[in-house]
């Protein structure tokens, strides 16, 4: 995904050959930036693997929540119940339980 904009590979880098020029750059300094930059790509690298790992991971949690959440729902209140008929139903058994004492 992530890894489709990077441009160059740690092996890349690795291979990479600079010319020498007249008064061109030292060599070993050239070679010590380069190991630099390929521990950082690939530091990077599993960095990007793990975050897209766990993302995936959440993506998966957050569906299955979403899931469970829709099934809770459906299951806990039958099509077409609203509150004002869980109210009524729990008043009608409050006055089944405890017949004319709740009105006293």
């Amino acid at each position: 995904m992530y890894t489709e904009r990077i441009k160059l590979t740690a092996k890349e880098i690795l291979e990479k050959d600079f010319k020498s020029g007249m008064r061109g750059y030292k060599p070993e300094d050239v070679d010590q930036f380069l190991d630099l930059i390929i521990k950082d790509y690939e530091a990077f690298h599993e960095m990007i693997d793990e975050l897209q790992q766990e993302n995936s991971r959440l993506k998966k949690q957050a569906d299955q929540a979403t899931q469970q959440r829709t099934k809770t729902t459906t299951t806990a209140q039958p099509a077409g119940t609203t509150n004002f008929d869980i109210l009524k139903r729990l008043s009608n058994l409050e006055k089944h339980v405890f017949g004319s004492k709740l009105y006293e």
